[in-house]
């Protein structure tokens, strides 16, 4: 970096021409600081884990306080690092978080239960029921289903809900003093009447008259958040909030901040995936792909969430809660042989060199079979997951073939929804772009997915940046409102970046139908394990 660049980096932190997004995901909490042009200026993480409490996913609310502030001390630090500058001024904010899931509140604010997340599937009998009446699918992972199955259930916390929320909204509640959120994460909580850009009222209040809901003392129209558009004011950084997420004094008050987003709609952002025909697949922990759709799908499938872009267009979305786990649990196992043979192979190279082998595999991955599942998969009908890998006898087992078939495995259960939209639905998709850090060995997930969804898949340089960059695009967005979020994306942010594609070959959609036909054929395998290893040994 030449010393001109640098003195303008320091004089916009110093003068908080900036903007900040902090994203929770599952498995890690991420702040990035990005300047006017977009550019990446500073990055700050912390890893985190979920854990099994009475049965259900939880993450502890010191955790969720914890972990913001240490992803953000990390990112202020990496500031003072590289420019010699203390960060009291930001221009702009915002927080993303892992969609769904259920956090409820008294009137007092206080928190009744644990939060319940997104990972949890205890609510099957929540989502077929409201399914049917509503005639949209309300998944087990959604707010909504949380609640009901709670009211099912008989909770005892039930009659004392005056509030509830997601990860991302509680977050900016408790910075902002907002009880607001963006509209893409309200629609993993309810659904969304995208012509009025609000929680559709009819469902609303047929939801109400269900006897169960009507014998408890709130009203559901009390106790949601308000959906906000990309761009619309979302509040600002109290004071209060300030000292939570920089207990060092140092940050100061009055950040304007965005509207609330879920890790769907980040992705979208990420990847300027905003339009119709396009769509984008967001890979970690879990993984989902999402598809901007230019009318509403003809028929109720319960593979395909409803959801909604930050803008509050209609999308579909296959959502599958397993993803990166079990293929990282492996490569770790083969650090650990690495290490062991005294060999310097880590991180991302060590990933490079077992991705790459997967491209040297047979097509079908050599008759493999691996199931991914660390949790419960909707998609797979699965309440609970057990990681499995199995071969028959005649099973080719070479390193290729057992890392084309754990990559082929990633992509499968959220293949199951794809299959919905383009091949029952016949959804058009123009653009597909991947993102996540999958991606960042070149080509190879990005062939693997083509393959999967036969499909053009395109990677952009800024695909590793994640939903974090993606929620500092969108706080940057609230001084270009007066664009549509399309226009901005397209004009303002994407405009010079650099991009790969990678078509589907022939032989490889081949080989992954052939996986993947043996994937489902073979579930009973994942369905006796479930039954026969316990959850906790």
């Amino acid at each position: 970096m030449v010393v001109g660049e640098e003195g303008v980096i320091v004089s916009e932190l110093q003068e908080g021409l900036t903007s900040l997004g902090i994203e929770f995901g599952s498995t890690r909490i991420k702040a990035v600081l990005i300047d006017h042009d977009y550019r990446t200026l500073a990055t700050g993480d912390v890893e985190w884990e979920n854990r099994l409490e009475d049965g259900l996913w939880t993450y502890s609310m010191d955790q969720i306080h914890q972990g913001l502030q240490a992803a953000y001390a990390a990112m202020a630090e990496d500031v003072r690092r590289q420019y010699g500058v203390t960060l009291t001024k930001i221009g702009a904010m915002g927080i993303s978080a892992m969609m769904h899931g259920y956090l409820a509140f008294d009137k007092d604010d206080q928190l009744l239960v644990p939060f319940r997340t997104w990972r949890n599937t205890n609510t099957r009998q929540a989502h077929e029921e409201l399914s049917q009446v509503f005639k949209i699918n309300i998944p087990e992972r959604w707010s909504i289903a949380h609640l009901y199955q709670a009211i099912l259930n008989g909770e005892e916390h039930v009659p004392r809900v005056a509030y509830i929320t997601t990860l991302a909204g509680y977050m900016h509640w408790r910075l902002s003093g907002r009880k607001v959120i963006g509209i893409g994460d309200a629609s993993g909580m309810f659904p969304i009447d995208s012509s009025r850009k609000e929680f559709d009222q009819g469902l609303l209040d047929i939801f109400s008259r269900l006897p169960q809901v009507k014998a408890q003392p709130w009203d559901i129209h009390d106790l949601l958040p308000e959906p906000l558009t990309a761009g619309s004011d979302a509040g600002a950084l109290t004071a209060e909030g300030a000292a939570l997420l920089d207990p060092s004094g140092q940050l100061q008050p009055g950040v304007p901040m965005a509207p609330p987003e879920g890790d769907a709609g980040t992705g979208m952002v990420a990847t300027n995936a905003v339009r119709p025909r396009t769509g984008n697949v967001s890979a970690g922990t879990s993984i989902f792909a999402m598809v901007v759709l230019e009318h509403p799908l003809r028929d109720f499938h319960p593979e395909v969430d409803p959801v909604t872009t930050p803008a509050g267009d209609p999308a579909g979305m296959s959502h599958a809660n397993n993803f990166t786990s079990d293929l990282n649990a492996w490569v770790g196992l083969f650090g650990d042989f690495a290490k062991a043979a005294g060999l310097d192979l880590k991180g991302n190279a060590l990933y490079a060199t077992l991705f790459n082998q997967a491209l040297q595999g047979d097509k079908d991955a050599g008759g493999l079979i691996n199931y991914c599942f660390y949790s419960g998969e909707f998609l797979a009908g699965l309440e609970e997951g057990r990681p499995v890998f199995a071969r028959g006898p005649e099973g080719r087992m070479t390193l290729a073939n057992f890392m084309r078939a754990q990559l082929f495995s990633a992509f499968s259960p959220v293949t199951i929804g794809m299959d919905v939209m383009t091949r029952q639905e016949h959804v058009e998709v123009d653009t597909m772009v991947g993102h996540g850090g999958i991606f960042a060995t070149p080509k190879v997930a990005q062939r693997i997915l083509a393959a999967a969804f036969n499909a053009p898949i395109k990677v952009m340089s800024t695909a590793v940046e994640g939903g974090a960059w993606g929620m500092a695009v969108l706080a940057d967005y609230l001084g270009h409102a007066d664009q549509t979020l399309a226009d901005y994306l397209d004009a303002n942010v994407f405009a010079g970046v650099q991009s790969t594609t990678e078509q589907p070959d022939p032989a490889d959609v081949k080989g992954f139908r052939a996986f993947f036909d043996r994937f489902t054929k073979g579930l009973p395998i994942e369905q006796a394990a479930v039954k026969t290893i316990p959850l906790q040994g």
